[in-house]
């Protein structure tokens, strides 16, 4: 069945986008806390195997089934690399060398490198004035409420903060790439993306 997607959004829509944006910003200072006991690659592991578990279990409770199409699976496991492995152990591992608040700061910039990239990758997302604005518009409301002091270590330890930029490029690629799912059940793609995740982090 082919899913339809809103162009415009309502209340629960937002209420969604909220509720996002608080899990996923407390997710790296839940990482900062992790990474002080756990080596990173283990919190991957950790992450993606209990996600797996979760979703797998979301699938068979709606009603649906994974496919079992190698080609679908092959997708399945690139969307994983980019959408999980990759961020996940960059993230973790630069966490151990800069604070939470500023990689959460360097992570808003993947729909900046989003917008970026489509302009180049895709034929119906190109990149406009508004577009453009509306992110840099978006960063400077992260860096406003995460707090400007998170920006004070920008500069120092370059490495572990390039690791989060390549992991806000990961993402973006991941978010380019996932748009051959578009028609596919969205919670299915979920589990068996981050199914493959759990297998490569073993």
């Amino acid at each position: 069945m082919k899913s339809t997607i809103n162009i415009t959004m309502g209340l629960s829509e937002w209420l969604l986008i909220i509720l996002l944006s608080v899990l996923w910003g407390a997710a790296f200072f839940m990482g900062k806390v992790a990474v002080a006991e756990l080596p990173p690659f283990t919190i991957v592991f950790g992450r993606t195997v209990l996600g797996a578990a979760i979703l797998n279990g979301l699938v068979i409770a709606s009603g649906q089934r994974l496919p079992r199409q190698p080609k679908i699976w092959g997708a399945f496991l690139v969307t994983g690399l980019l959408n999980n492995i990759i961020p996940f152990s960059l993230i973790f591992w630069s966490q151990i060398r800069i604070g939470s608040g500023l990689s959460s700061i360097l992570n808003t910039t993947t729909p900046l490198w989003t917008v970026v990239l489509a302009h180049f990758l895709t034929r119906d997302e190109k990149m406009t004035a508004a577009r453009l604005g509306g992110v840099l518009f978006g960063l400077f409301g992260a860096v406003v409420l995460i707090g400007p002091e998170a920006l004070f270590g920008l500069g120092l330890n370059v490495i572990a903060q390039l690791a989060v930029l390549c992991a806000a490029l990961s993402y973006a690629f991941a978010g380019i790439y996932g748009r051959r799912f578009q028609d596919a059940p969205p919670l299915v793609t979920a589990a068996g993306s981050i199914t493959c995740s759990a297998f490569v982090a073993m």
